[in-house]
């Protein structure tokens, strides 16, 4: 078994990503987004639940104790971005496991494929520092804008404002539960286990339209 280049420490702050193996498609609809979400929600906890037995609100079932804080999420066609912390060892690989799992198989048996659907394991890397977790935090969140200017790092963003509105509409991405919006994700995200910068919402925005203006190797 091959070990990890970045051990993951229970307490510490990581940007956890992978991708559609050969870059495919992982996200088709909005269905498979959700299938995702709820995923998020069950696949954090010391339980394990099979999806298709729970009915009602998935977002609101008693899932028991939470294996791992989330800060950050953001879901794009081929990928997927999360900012972890672990609660207990080994809590991140655990975490992940029932979620790429879960929805591997759910994504084999709705388009009838076999085979791996992720580019082999889950790619981590460590923000061992304020600096680096709030670049971490701003990137995850401006990855949508790829969606409607993909070159938007290389040449600047030609619409502030519409770049801006369209993250504040785009559904798979935490940044709305940042930005006061009252929404059933919102019970995702532990805001409580990062640090208080998270918190500020005036911050945040501030933080979010200066990477677009200025680009600072995203």
């Amino acid at each position: 078994m091959s070990l990890r280049k970045v051990k993951l420490v229970e307490g510490e702050y990581y940007h956890i990503y992978n991708r559609g193996n050969s870059k495919q498609i992982i996200f088709h609809n909005d269905h498979d987004y959700q299938y995702f979400i709820k995923l998020l929600y069950l696949s954090n906890s010391t339980n394990n639940f099979k999806i298709q037995n729970i009915t009602g609100d998935k977002l609101s079932f008693d899932r028991g104790q939470n294996i791992i804080s989330l800060g950050a999420y953001c879901l794009m066609p081929n990928h997927f971005h999360l900012l972890i912390t672990s609660k207990i060892e080994n809590g991140i690989s655990k975490f992940m496991q029932k979620l790429t799992t879960g929805y591997s198989m759910y994504f084999n048996k709705k388009y009838k494929r076999s085979g791996v659907l992720f580019e082999g394991k889950f790619k981590s890397q460590h923000a061992g520092d304020d600096i680096y977790l709030k670049y971490l935090f701003s990137y995850i969140h401006l990855n949508p804008i790829k969606l409607i200017q993909s070159d938007w790092k290389e040449v600047g963003i030609t619409n502030k404002l519409q770049a801006l509105n369209f993250l504040e509409n785009y559904r798979y991405s935490s940044y709305l539960n940042y930005i006061d919006i009252n929404r059933i994700e919102n019970v995702l995200i532990q805001k409580k286990d990062f640090p208080n910068y998270f918190f500020q919402k005036d911050q945040i925005r501030k933080d979010i339209f200066e990477w677009l203006s200025y680009r600072q190797d995203l």
